[in-house]
């Protein structure tokens, strides 16, 4: 059996931050970069993509969306979970992973070939305007995608992979075949190479969004139509890599023991059995501590989602052309990428060994309040349209407010709030890690954008429009971020107290220090 030292006290000073690896690990770790490079580059592309599919599908909007999050998102997940189970009980992690990956490309195959070109016969549409008549207007929304559903079916699918390509797939394959010794200095590497693709899918997703129609392309009407030929293109081309370096992984990096051993990885705790989602959620509700991390992740899902959607009406209501807001939405999605990168580098690391877990932690829950405070007080004041505010109008001003404050959550949660979450499992006993994420990652983060959808729905169908709901989402928006913040208070108390009285594994004498945990949950 390998050895399970960890190497990483053999580097030194800003080697052993930017690039701890030997030059043995590179066969191993390098694939896993170009990997999670195409998974990453997939879903940045498709993020923007599924929302102005969306956004100007026949009398949709931004409306749609919390409909398509509670009616169309969670049921999918559930099915694609159970899916994904009893897929892994019946073959192998390998053939499971051909599967599911390759069930994508296909759907997006068909999409750009059958179901987009020819949606007007496909749509039930007649049958969608005879129900939008006699139905309450409470349900136009669930009709429309309804209506719409080749549109939602590409939302859908692309949310999927974000949930099941690219977390359950291949955070579960580096997971399985990383050593414990390897992940504290290979994670934060695949990070950097995941943000640092957003930047990469962002630009050249912007620059074909600006690309002019071209007559001479036998696809589409549209400059849009061709933008979204290209786009889908690339998520399939990248597919194609990412099965192909996978399948050289198993045959020639996966078969030496020197970067992979079954039975190693079934000892420390890699490779597991079936696991029971009852009994996952079973331990979430009997521990205080994973309870209220639980708090943690559905907040920020759930005010991310709250703000998200108004801000997206905004963007549509200040750019018309679907091809403009593309280009729009993919800028925005490469400042993330590339404020995410460098606060990986050096903020989250440094405020967490200097600062402290709850410090840290913090953070994230304080910029959304600043933010969303500064956002909705521009929201208040959008009427009259024709006024001007610092020389912009107030719709520019919204929208600017409101994509400073996605861009400062969102680099926020790739950065210091993924730290502070994953580094949060570090005290605990294996099996409560393995039960609390399998309910934390795998389901409450779905729960808080349902729940955030939800909100959406009940005020839409009680005030009508988003302008008239803002007042109520704002509050809403505050009392989570206040509950957030005791949560976060609750969880750090119950952390350090954890720490001081952890141990190492079995084999060592001395106990594990804060300092040491904040170290190892820094580097990784």
């Amino acid at each position: 059996m390998t050895t399970t030292i960890d190497e990483s006290c053999s580097f030194r000073g800003l080697r052993l931050y930017l690039w701890p690896v030997h030059r043995y690990e590179l066969k191993k770790l390098l694939p896993l970069l170009v990997l999670f490079f195409f998974v990453s580059f997939g879903y940045n592309v498709l993020r923007t993509m599924k929302d102005t599919i969306v956004l100007y599908a026949p009398n949709s909007g931004a409306e749609a969306i919390p409909f398509l999050k509670v009616w169309a998102m969670f049921p999918a997940t559930l099915l694609m979970t159970m899916l994904f189970t009893r897929l892994s009980n019946r073959y192998s992690r390998e053939k499971v992973t051909y599967i599911l990956l390759s069930s994508f490309l296909i759907y997006f195959f068909l999409f750009l070939t059958i179901f987009h070109p020819f949606r007007e016969y496909l749509e039930p549409r007649g049958l969608a305007e005879q129900l939008t008549n006699i139905a309450p207007e409470g349900l136009r929304w669930l009709i429309l995608i309804f209506r719409n559903w080749t549109s939602t079916s590409f939302y859908v699918a692309a949310e999927m992979w974000s949930n099941i390509v690219f977390f359950v797939l291949f955070w579960g394959f580096a997971n399985q075949i990383t050593r414990l010794h390897e992940a504290k200095r290979f994670y934060g590497i695949l990070g950097v190479a995941a943000n640092f693709s957003g930047v990469f899918a962002g630009e050249i997703s912007a620059y074909l969004s600006g690309v002019k129609f071209n007559p001479a392309i036998p696809y589409g009407s549209t400059q849009w139509e061709q933008t979204m030929l290209f786009l889908v293109c690339l998520v399939l081309a990248a597919g194609l890599i990412i099965l192909a370096i996978f399948r050289w992984m198993e045959v020639n990096v996966l078969t030496n023991p020197l970067y992979y051993d079954p039975v190693e990885a079934t000892a420390e705790g890699k490779v597991q059995g079936n696991l029971s989602m009852r009994e996952a959620f079973r331990y979430l509700f009997r521990s205080k501590y994973l309870l209220f991390l639980a708090v943690i992740v559905i907040s920020y899902n759930m005010v991310i989602n709250l703000t998200e959607v108004v801000w997206k009406f905004e963007v549509k209501e200040l750019y018309r052309n679907q091809s403009d807001y593309s280009a729009y939405m993919n800028h925005v999605s490469s400042i993330i990428a590339a404020i995410a990168t460098f606060s990986a580098l050096v903020v989250s690391g440094n405020a967490i060994r200097k600062c402290g877990w709850t410090f840290t932690a913090i953070i994230t829950p304080a910029i959304l309040m600043v933010t969303s405070i500064g956002f909705f007080s521009i929201f208040f004041l959008k009427t009259p349209p024709e006024a001007l505010l610092f020389g912009f109008s107030p719709l520019m001003m919204m929208v600017f407010m409101g994509t400073s404050q996605n861009i400062a959550a969102r680099a926020a949660k790739y950065s210091v709030f993924d730290a502070t979450k994953e580094m949060a499992f570090v005290p605990l006993s294996s099996e409560s890690k393995i039960n609390g994420k399998a309910a934390i990652d795998g389901v409450c983060s779905r729960l808080g954008k349902t729940g955030g959808s939800i909100i959406h729905q009940v005020l839409l169908a009680s005030v009508a429009t988003f302008s008239n709901s803002a007042p109520y989402v704002a509050a809403i928006i505050l009392v989570t971020i206040a509950i957030w913040l005791v949560a976060v208070k609750i969880v750090g108390t119950e952390f350090t107290t954890l720490v001081s009285t952890s141990t190492r594994p079995k084999g060592t004498d001395n106990a594990t220090t804060e300092t040491e945990l904040l170290e190892q949950a820094a580097i990784a």
